[in-house]
């Protein structure tokens, strides 16, 4: 009896890596990216206090469109109000709604590849910090915030239920 547990384990384990379904993110998704000044202190907050600013307006913006064509036109007409909500901030920046490129992610079991997206970036003064960054359309950004705290495979679920409402 003591050796089949250890047993039992061991293809447990095998079945979850060898069944594990990889979630992608489809070529039609649009991403959000902030990019702090440096790592200081101070820059990594305002980062985060400009990202969830923009974030609000971008999850009340784009929430209703349904499709990857309706959200660009409007964040295309709306990126006026995007600057004035980071021109309440003293820092310089730049921002870029187009292609961009992004680096590899992984989170809770979700694969993020790397490459050139449609995407909101803002840069903070040079850039040089680390960023932040999710996936606006389909909504992923409000998904990501609320699912922070739980378990991968809830977060793993609820992308792809996520992703199938999007798709077509």
């Amino acid at each position: 009896m003591k050796k089949i547990i250890p047993i039992l384990f061991v293809l447990f384990l095998i079945y979850g890596f060898v069944n594990k379904e990889e979630i992608l993110i489809p070529d039609y998704a649009i991403r959000f990216r902030v990019i702090a000044n440096s790592n200081t202190l101070e820059d990594q907050t305002e980062k985060m206090e400009i990202k969830e600013a923009v974030e609000k307006e971008l999850n009340s913006l784009v929430s209703q469109a349904k499709s990857s064509k309706e959200a660009e036109n409007i964040i295309e007409n709306n990126l006026e109000n995007i600057k004035e909500i980071i021109n309440q901030y003293t820092t310089d920046y730049q921002i870029n709604f187009g292609l961009n490129y992004f680096p590899e992610k992984e989170y809770k079991g979700v694969r993020y590849p790397s490459g050139d997206y449609e995407s909101l970036v803002i840069t903070l003064g040079s850039g040089n910090g680390e960023n932040w960054w999710c996936v606006m359309f389909p909504p992923l950004c409000l998904l990501e915030a609320k699912e922070r705290n739980t378990e991968d495979i809830h977060y793993t679920f609820y992308v792809k239920e996520v992703l199938e409402k999007y798709t077509g």
